[in-house]
């Protein structure tokens, strides 16, 4: 059969663009489609919008610091409307560049919702296309729990659009994004709760980690809610919400924030008429090259539930470019020592086994850490203080992780991430001459171990 395209993607979000990109310039005939967002929800609602917000909220603190060091400021204003205004303007660029990225490699791009109409075919906007290969890159969608008055709540694609910083805002979850937005509304001078349902958020990280974020936040005046959950939100003849948790208290707030979660956005998307299998989770279900059991039809990104994070999208893409149209290139995505960053304030980087992670593997470990008051603090009254922390196996001296709490945490592990890449040792982090004077040398100059 002569299909259209050699591929036609659905989902214009990092894994899609990066597949169709190459995909084309590997010499395919490529399309995309998207209903929502060039750029997917990373560019949009996601990474790039929730990162700037980070960086206005720590704004803050800095102004604090300031007369540490000999600086006068008079009465520091934010706008709310403001900031959201330049990010949007910011995104907007970022959306440009996206389409120009498609459209310069020879991408057909068509706006619009897709609809498999069967293995080899898609509708969208009323237009049918055939491919030889459809891949389904639609991404994840926030999920608020069936609860009443779960219409009065926000997820993140709204907080990114609110037209006022809400005075008092009440955080639902426990993961990366109910931590970070916690950290921005409080940065941004909003009475802020976390709620959590669990004893401690941030299930997965190391429990040093967890636990000292705990305690930062803390400091700062955060209200921390754990063992928590709502059951019911009602809006008050003011405009204000009382929420109901189910040990009977009741918490009034001007925001609720859902951050409980993300489902795979398959809606309408033609599933039924395909062969394509969910796993138990919902999500779709695909084998080592990222095909369904539907020969013709392959899924990558958040829709398939493995490492939801953007730069694993990313490689996925590529991985699924290469192998259908360049297979001399093709490498298999590794998902091993995959580094992360949670921009709460203060930041989290991490890689690599947590400590409990190393010993359920059966590794005998030596744990060094540190704790510190980073040197910009010396000259303030701001008490913060970072951790950094390494596992390392006792038998081989093999380092198996890196964690660490405090400023510029992403940026020190991106580094710190290739080495454990490489199979670096214990040995070969004290062999390393450090960059003084640096939090990033403490990593480099640990040398007692506090743990065995």
């Amino acid at each position: 059969m002569d299909y259209d395209f050699d591929l036609f993607v659905i989902g214009a979000g990092s894994g899609g663009v990066r597949a169709a990109r190459f995909a084309a310039g590997f010499g395919a005939r490529v399309a995309v489609a998207e209903s929502r967002y060039l750029g997917g929800t990373c560019v949009n609602v996601g990474c790039v919008p929730k990162k700037l917000l980070v960086y206005g909220a720590h704004f803050s603190e800095d102004f604090e610091q300031a007369s540490g060091f000999g600086w006068s400021l008079g009465e520091a204003n934010f706008s709310w409307p403001t900031l959201i205004a330049n990010k949007n303007r910011e995104i907007h660029r970022l959306n440009g560049i996206y389409r120009n990225l498609l459209v310069n490699s020879g991408v057909t791009l068509l706006e619009g919702h897709a609809r498999l109409l069967d293995p080899h075919s898609v509708e969208v906007a009323g237009q049918r296309c055939t491919a030889r290969n459809i891949l389904i890159a639609t991404g994840g969608w926030p999920q608020i729990p069936d609860i009443p008055g779960r219409e009065l709540a926000i997820s993140s694609n709204e907080a990114f659009f609110l037209e006022q910083l809400p005075k008092r805002v009440l955080v639902v979850g426990g993961g990366y994004i109910a931590v970070e937005f916690a950290s921005i509304f409080q940065g941004l001078g909003a009475r802020t709760s976390l709620l959590y349902r669990r004893e401690l958020f941030l299930r997965g990280f190391d429990d040093a980690v967890r636990v000292h974020l705990r305690d930062e936040l803390s400091k700062k005046g955060m209200d921390l809610q754990f063992n928590a959950d709502i059951a019911r939100i009602d809006k008050q003849p003011d405009g204000s919400l009382l929420a109901t948790l189910k040990d009977g208290r009741h918490l009034e707030t001007d925001c609720v924030f859902y951050a409980t979660g993300r489902r795979p956005m398959l809606d309408n998307l033609g599933l039924e008429n395909t062969g394509v299998e969910l796993d138990e989770r919902g999500f779709i279900k695909v084998n080592d090259l990222f095909q369904t059991s539907e020969p013709s039809i392959l899924a990558l990104g958040d829709v398939i539930g493995r490492v939801q994070l953007t730069p694993v999208a990313l490689a996925e893409g590529m991985a699924v470019a290469r192998r259908l149209f360049k297979p001399e290139e093709y490498r298999p995505v590794d998902y091993d020592g995959i580094p992360t960053a949670v921009f709460s304030l203060p930041n989290i980087g991490t890689v690599g086994l947590t400590e409990q992670q190393a010993r359920a593997r059966g590794h005998k470990v030596r744990i060094f850490e540190s704790r510190f008051r980073p040197m910009k603090l010396t000259l303030t009254e701001n008490q913060e203080r970072t951790l950094m922390k390494l596992v390392v196996d006792a038998e081989s001296d093999r380092v198996l992780g890196c964690h660490m709490v405090g400023p510029e945490a992403g940026e020190i592990i991106q580094g710190l991430a290739v080495a454990l890449k490489a199979g670096a040792t214990k040995r070969i982090f004290d062999e390393t001459i450090g960059v003084h004077p640096t939090a990033a040398e403490e990593f480099v100059t640990l040398r007692t171990p506090v743990g065995a």
